[in-house]
C-alpha cells in the first residue's frame, strides 16, 4: 500500500498488518498501532510522535529520520533497524529488541532503555543525556 504521506493521526491500526507499506512522510501520531506488523515498512521520515507501537514487528523496516518521540515501543521488535538520525527522546523502549540496529546519531535522551536488547547495536554519536536503563 503507498501510503506516503498520509495523514493518520490518532488512527486505531491495532494488530494491522503493512508489511512493505510506504508511509514515508506520514503522520501517524498518537496512533495506536499495537502489535502491529511493519515488516519492510518504508517509514522514513513519518510522525510517529507519542505513537503506541507495544509489541509491534518492524524488523526491516526503514525508519531513517522518522520522529518517535515519546512513543511506546515496549516489548517492540526493531532488530536490525537503520535507525540513524532517528528521534527516539522520551520514547519508552523497555524490552525492544534493537539487536543490531543502527542508531548512529539517534536521539535517545530521556528514554527508557531497561532491559532492552542492544547487542551489536550501532551507537556512535547517540544522544544519552537522562537514559533510563
Amino acid at each position: 500500500a503507498d501510503l506516503r504521506g498520509a495523514v493518520l493521526r490518532g488512527a486505531d491500526l491495532r494488530g494491522a498488518v503493512l508489511s512493505g507499506a510506504v508511509l514515508s512522510g506520514a503522520v501517524l501520531s498518537g496512533a495506536d498501532l499495537r502489535d502491529a506488523i511493519l515488516m519492510y515498512a518504508d517509514l522514513s521520515g513519518a510522525d510517529l510522535r507519542d505513537a503506541d507501537l507495544r509489541g509491534a514487528v518492524l524488523r526491516g523496516a526503514v525508519l531513517r529520520g522518522a520522529v518517535l518521540s515519546g512513543a511506546d515501543l515496549s516489548g517492540a521488535v526493531l532488530s536490525g533497524l537503520d535507525l540513524r538520525k532517528t528521534d527516539l527522546s522520551g520514547a519508552d523502549l523497555r524490552y525492544a529488541d534493537l539487536s543490531g540496529a543502527d542508531l548512529r546519531d539517534a536521539d535517545l535522551s530521556d528514554a527508557d532503555l531497561r532491559d532492552a536488547d542492544l547487542i551489536g547495536a550501532y551507537l556512535r554519536g547517540v544522544d544519552i543525556e537522562g537514559v533510563k536503563s
